[in-house]
């Protein structure tokens, strides 16, 4: 039986990928969003497509008909907000209802690294990640630095071989 190794995988995981974009917030609109728009713009730079951009109230039963509703073409969904443990925080329990795999490293390694930015508070985080029908979703907290430390150290380095070994 041939296994293949971690750089074997990479070799045989490519992009572009299509992702959808989704913004979990009450308050913030498209000129606000600096978040959104900063994974947006990280996806671009490293040759990915945004299939579609939404910025929604942290209400479960929205972001369950977002996600349910995706458009053709959309193999991973990057969601950042309602991670945290306010009362309006629902992002976690909506997104974790629709997974058919979870991906408990993902919010495990985003802990820790965000442990060495901010401390301890790091542990208040719901970074969550999984597949659902064969779509890999992401959820971060919606601070820019929270977005940008996900981008840069864990989904674009890691996008595109999630989304090959969720279909294979």
């Amino acid at each position: 039986m041939n296994k293949l190794g971690h750089k074997d995988h990479h070799e045989k995981s490519y992009g572009p990928v299509g992702v959808y974009v989704i913004t979990v917030s009450d308050t913030r609109t498209e000129e606000t969003d600096t978040s959104g728009a900063l994974i947006m713009e990280k996806l671009v730079a490293a040759a990915h497509t945004v299939t579609g951009f939404r910025i929604a109230p942290d209400e479960p039963a929205v972001i369950r008909e977002i996600l349910s509703n995706l458009p053709a073409g959309t193999q991973a969904v990057i969601i950042n907000g309602g991670t945290g443990i306010s009362k309006r925080d629902n992002t976690f329990e909506a997104i974790e209802s629709m997974l058919d795999k979870k991906l408990p490293g993902f919010g495990e390694l985003f802990r820790a690294l965000s442990y060495a930015e901010i401390g301890a508070a790091a542990m208040m985080s719901r970074a969550t990640a999984g597949v659902m029908r064969g779509v890999s979703v992401m959820s971060v907290p919606g601070s820019r630095g929270a977005v940008a430390l996900a981008m840069e150290k864990i989904i674009i380095p890691e996008l595109a071989h999630f989304v090959w070994e969720a279909n294979r």
